[in-house]
């Protein structure tokens, strides 16, 4: 359970009591936003630089659980494999983040240590995600999500980027910056979906199709 990893967290923090009550930017939601919370919530009570540290580590990890290389496939069932024990599972995961420079911070490795005991490594992709999506709110960034059935070109994406950056769609009050998050899902067909928090753009051809399918049913 999340619950027996925020007080895990939240130890290193109590030094610092007489800092100002820090809260999340935004709410995260499901378990995964849980453990996302607490790990930040713990981060920036400790300080910038640790925040900064601890996303470090998030960020590594989470690149080369999204890579297209076998190993990165292979990590994704590891995590996931109920038949691996635990320990085995902190381990690799251990050995994987002091590769990184400087190596792991004590709080990654709790988050990670946390995940793994109650079962929960299958969650790490959300709730890295979610301690990203927190960061970036920390910093008054605005992410938006451009979800295509393919990877874009290059040349696509910067004309897509100055687009999106340009018009209304990007404009959030007190944001300092766009930021661009993609990701890659086939059973779009084609086209593109753009999703900046609650608001959506659906310019795929799945969802064209689907709107054609309707007007059919409709008139039959």
């Amino acid at each position: 359970m999340a619950s027996r990893f925020v007080p895990r967290v939240c130890n290193q923090a109590r030094g610092y009591a007489s800092q100002a009550a820090v809260r999340p930017p935004v709410q995260i939601e499901g378990l995964a936003g849980k453990y996302a919370m607490a790990a930040y919530t713990s981060a920036l009570t400790k300080g910038e630089k640790n925040l900064s540290k601890v996303e470090s580590d998030l960020r590594y990890f989470h690149d080369i659980l999204k890579s297209d290389s076998p190993d990165a496939s292979k990590l994704r069932s590891f995590l996931t494999n109920p038949t691996v024990s635990s320990q085995t599972r902190t381990t690799t995961v251990s050995e994987l983040l002091a590769k990184q420079k400087g190596g792991a911070d004590e709080l990654t490795s709790n988050l990670f240590d946390a995940l793994s005991q109650n079962g929960r490594l299958g969650l790490t992709e959300k709730v890295i995600e979610g301690f990203l999506e927190l960061t970036s709110a920390h910093r008054g960034e605005v992410i938006i999500t451009i979800t295509s059935a393919k990877p874009l070109d290059k040349s696509i994406a910067s004309r897509l980027e100055s687009t999106l950056k340009g018009s209304q769609f990007a404009s959030t009050n007190g944001a300092k910056s766009v930021k661009f998050d993609y990701k890659v899902n086939s059973s779009l067909q084609g086209g593109i979906t753009v999703d900046l928090g609650d608001r959506s753009v659906d310019l795929s051809v799945a969802n064209r199709v689907n709107k054609l399918n309707a007007l059919l049913r409709e008139s039959i």
